[in-house]
């Protein structure tokens, strides 16, 4: 793997640290709900499977 596709898992995990972070992750908690799951966990568990997405397809496109 070169080094701008590590990189480019590396902005994946800076990008979690600040979307999962305490002072974001509680503008979710909230009273609603989406499709019956409540506004939090949707949230993330949403952020959470996107990034394995990311992380897969950078990792299946990119690995040597």
């Amino acid at each position: 793997m070169k080094k701008r596709h590590e990189q480019k898992l590396v902005i994946v995990s800076i990008a979690l640290l600040l979307v999962l972070n305490i002072p974001i992750v509680l503008v979710f908690n909230l009273d609603g709900a989406i499709f019956g799951i409540p506004l939090f966990y949707f949230y993330v568990f949403t952020v959470w499977i996107l990034s394995i997405i990311i992380s897969y397809i950078v990792l299946k496109r990119y690995y040597e």
